[in-house]
Order: structure tokens, then sequence, then C-alpha cells
């Protein structure tokens, strides 16, 4: 069945989710975004049909926010009034705890239906510019439940995330995600973001391969976000981040005592957990 959906924020995300479903359904996509020109840019590409305004939100059966965790709350409270009864409202951001505290009990005691959602998917890059319909082709979405989540609300973010490229969908808690999330890609990133400080890396050139930039890809971050994100989830990652410092604290340890047998029964383990978990 055609929908109307809106879509709050057209940067990598939310462009490539509005590309995904021009490319791949028949449904109209309103699109709002806070850049003027990214929003001319979606209209010139039809990556969207027409800009999201007041007066077409209520059109809209199921609303997108690919925005930062403040903002996706913030904008959910300004404009819930305006949105239709019934509509199911989805948003992106990559952490989960206090955006579903905040907005699912709102939405449901307001006739709306909250869908707490997180796509595993992404790159280095931000923005528009870097949006493309295929971002999403094989990945996995979570969804988060809890007491107030509508069944039939769920479909209908399936649906639409299938339609979009997502090939598995995992259903768990906004608290599971949140400690899991911590270290998957929070941690992934503060590492790699201490890693690349090294003054050595000034003079990696000729010396470096697959290890060096699978290790530092992830460097290349958005800064802003990331700190908006980290500090959601700091409980979590404050502990991923401590465990870390202690598992590499038994490496030092080995090499500066010259322990040949500890170093390598640690490389050991770290392989045999690798191959564990796949």
């Amino acid at each position: 069945m055609k929908k109307t959906i809106g879509m709050i924020g057209l940067g990598l995300i939310g462009g490539s989710m509005a590309k995904a479903i021009k490319q791949n359904t028949g449904h109209t996509v309103y699109g709002l975004d806070k850049n003027p020109k990214t929003v001319n840019s979606a209209l010139e590409q039809k990556t969207i049909d027409a800009f999201l305004s007041d007066q077409n939100l209520k059109d809209c059966d199921i609303i997108i926010l690919a925005l930062y965790p403040r903002d996706t709350m913030q904008y959910v409270k300004d404009n819930l009034l305006k949105m239709k009864k019934g509509a199911v409202i989805i948003d992106s951001a990559g952490v989960k705890s206090r955006i579903c505290q905040e907005l699912s009990g709102l939405a449901a005691s307001n006739g709306l239906y909250f869908v707490g959602g997180h796509p595993m998917a992404g790159t280095e890059k931000s923005g528009y510019e870097h949006a493309h319909a295929h971002l999403f082709d094989g990945a996995t979405m979570i969804i988060c439940c809890d007491e107030h989540t509508n069944i039939v609300a769920i479909k209908t973010a399936e649906l639409l995330f299938k339609s979009m490229g997502f090939l598995n969908i995992t259903v768990t808690t906004a608290e599971e995600h949140d400690k899991i999330i911590a270290f998957t890609s929070q941690l992934a990133h503060i590492v790699s973001s201490a890693y690349i400080k090294s003054p050595t890396a000034l003079n990696q050139s000729g010396f470096s391969a697959g290890s060096y930039k699978d290790l530092t890809r992830v460097a290349s971050l958005n800064e802003t976000m990331w700190t908006e994100l980290f500090l959601e989830n700091k409980e979590h990652l404050i502990a991923e981040i401590e465990g870390i410092i202690v598992r590499l604290a038994e490496y030092q340890e080995a090499l500066k005592a010259n322990d040949r047998k500890s170093l390598q029964y640690l490389l050991q383990k770290g392989r045999e957990a690798k191959e564990k978990i796949g």
C-alpha cells in the first residue's frame, strides 16, 4: 500500500533512506533538513517529492527522524500535535535508551506509535553528498521495543526497512542495544581516534597496508555527532574503555618482561576469541 513518508534530516542516513525508498517503492517522500541547499539538491535529484512543512506533516503515515539524539527528541516534542493520529514515528539515532524513554510513552499517549531504530550501516563520510540508495543493501536494522511498542507499527517499519535493502531485523531493548553498541561501534571509534594520534602515523607512508587502513578508517568521523553519542552512552562506553586498557596493559607487561610464553598466550586467546565469534 502506498504511503506518505516524512524524512527529517537528509544527511548520509536520511538521504540514503529517502533515495532507497524512492528507488524501490511507490511511496511519497517529503523531506526536511536544516540546510536549505540540501533540500534543494534532494528535490532536484528527485530524492524527495516535496518539502516537508507543517501543513503536509499531518498527511504523513510514517515519520523518520535521521537526526542527532537531542534534535530527535526536541523535534518530536515540538511537532507531536501536528502529526497524524496513528502515524508511525521511527528514529535512527545511534543510542536508544534516553530517546525511547522520552518518546515511546509520549507518542503512545498522543495516539502515535514510536519505533526506536538504528541502521547498522554507514561510512566514515557524512552529509547528503555521500548518500546513496544502496547504503543499506544486506545490512541489519536494530529495532528497540518496550511496553508501549505496537506490533502493527513494528510490522509497518519492518516492511519499509526491507524495501530499503535491509536484510536482517534485530529486535532488542534500548538498554541492551546501548550496552552492546558501546563495544561494537563506539569503542571502535574511540580506539581508531586514539591510534591515529601516534607521532609515528606521520611517517606511515610506504609502511602501511590493510591493518593500518582498517584500524584508522573510522577516525574520519563527524566529531559533533559522535561526541553526543558518546556522552549519551557514557556509562557503557567508559566500562568498555576501562576493559580495553586493562587488556592492553597485559600485552605491555609481557613485552616489558620479555615474557614470550605470556605474550604468545595472550595472542592465542585473542585468536581463539575471534574464531569463536566469527
